[in-house]
């Protein structure tokens, strides 16, 4: 399951790389507006720049997590619809082939619908992330690596996030039958003469697949405050991301 956990670590880095591209765009400006410690330099100062980073990271944080907490939120996305496990993969194909597709699809659904259920839990831990941000944090994601900003929420929010979802988790796969229609699959699948018995870790999965969501959703959301104008709502985004 470390290999599972690396593989799902990654797919958060990748799936946010144009989010974290569009952070060179902004530490251009940066470079170009904001005021020297001597003094000179034009209208924006450290602190304002900052404080417009925390809320547009706060705005993506509202926007993304109301998105994954709807139904559908995970399961009618295609970039974060969660799959059965890559090891399980054999299990879809043999069941599939013996006619078994509704307890795969079933399965399948009832993991999504545990995300979309757990989803609105993890927005005080990135809320609490940014809001703990100082001028210094925000100024170096800025004039960092392309990808500073998500490694950032990764850095502060990713064990926290995994420790509070589990239990979560558990409690949302169980509600919605997804527990159920995982011994099902696995069941049918291990009784099947000669085949090699699979059985994945479904909390940890789960887990991680939900928050890798997460991340890629609230993505999605600050992209479209840095591209889309009529995005940014307040006078300090439009000042500093205008």
């Amino acid at each position: 399951m470390k290999k599972l956990f690396s593989i799902a670590a990654s797919v958060i880095f990748i799936s946010s790389s144009a989010f974290a591209q569009d952070f060179g765009k902004l530490k251009q400006k940066v470079n170009e507006t904001v005021k020297s410690e001597t003094g000179t330099g034009s209208s924006l100062t450290e602190g304002e720049v900052a404080n417009g980073l925390k809320e547009a990271l706060n705005n993506g944080i509202e926007k993304g997590v109301a998105q994954l907490s709807k139904p559908d939120g995970y399961f009618k996305d295609p970039q974060i619809k969660i799959p059965l496990p890559d090891e399980a993969k054999v299990v879809e194909t043999k069941l599939r082939q013996l006619g078994q597709d509704k307890q795969v699809d079933d399965a399948i659904e009832s993991l999504n619908r545990a995300a979309e259920d757990a989803a609105s839990e993890a927005k005080d831990l990135f809320v609490s992330a940014i809001k703990n941000m100082t001028v210094t944090d925000a100024m170096g994601l800025l004039k960092g690596n392309d990808d500073a900003a998500t490694r950032f929420l990764e850095k502060s929010t990713r064990d926290a996030l995994v420790e509070k979802f589990r239990p979560i988790i558990k409690v949302s796969l169980e509600k919605v039958g997804a527990t159920k229609h995982w011994n099902t699959i696995f069941t049918t699948y291990n009784k099947i003469p000669l085949v090699q018995k699979v059985n994945p870790d479904l909390e940890e999965f789960a887990t991680n697949k939900a928050i890798d969501g997460l991340f890629i959703q609230i993505a999605k959301q600050e992209l479209e405050i840095r591209k889309n104008p009529g995005a940014r709502v307040t006078d300090l985004l439009k000042k500093v991301f205008g």
